[in-house]
């Protein structure tokens, strides 16, 4: 029986730790947690932020998914916007999921993230 999702994996070319890291962690606010000795010779990096880890991973022949990218639960959707615009980071509001108000945006390799919060019927988040 599944419990929970341990982490989301994502991609990103060769020698983009650090553009990685200044997003991440300075931009979205995630900690960067060490990779085990093992898989930190491959390259990428770690974050986490409570519950939630992502893990970028180096893949040669990089293309980012134009569709595909993990959902992430945010709390202020608002405040937490307009932070990642502040910083230089896009932002695209998108309406069509009810009761949730939700944005996306791209990584500096152009990854695709999507940031959700659910809303109280007055259209407030929770």
């Amino acid at each position: 029986m599944l419990v929970a999702v341990d982490h989301v994996q994502l991609a990103a070319p060769p020698g983009a730790e650090d553009a990685l890291r200044s997003y991440y962690a300075g931009v979205l606010g995630m900690t960067e947690i060490p990779k085990p000795p093992a898989l930190a010779a491959r390259g990428g990096c770690w974050f986490e932020a409570g519950s939630v880890q992502l893990h970028v991973g180096v893949e040669e022949g990089f293309r980012p998914a134009r569709k595909a990218h993990p959902g992430l639960r945010v709390a202020g959707i608002e405040a937490f916007a307009a932070r990642l615009q502040a910083l230089g980071a896009p932002v695209t509001w998108d309406d069509n999921l009810p009761g949730h108000l939700r944005f996306y945006s791209e990584d500096p390799v152009g990854n695709r993230l999507e940031f959700l919060e659910r809303v109280r019927p007055s259209g407030r988040g929770e």
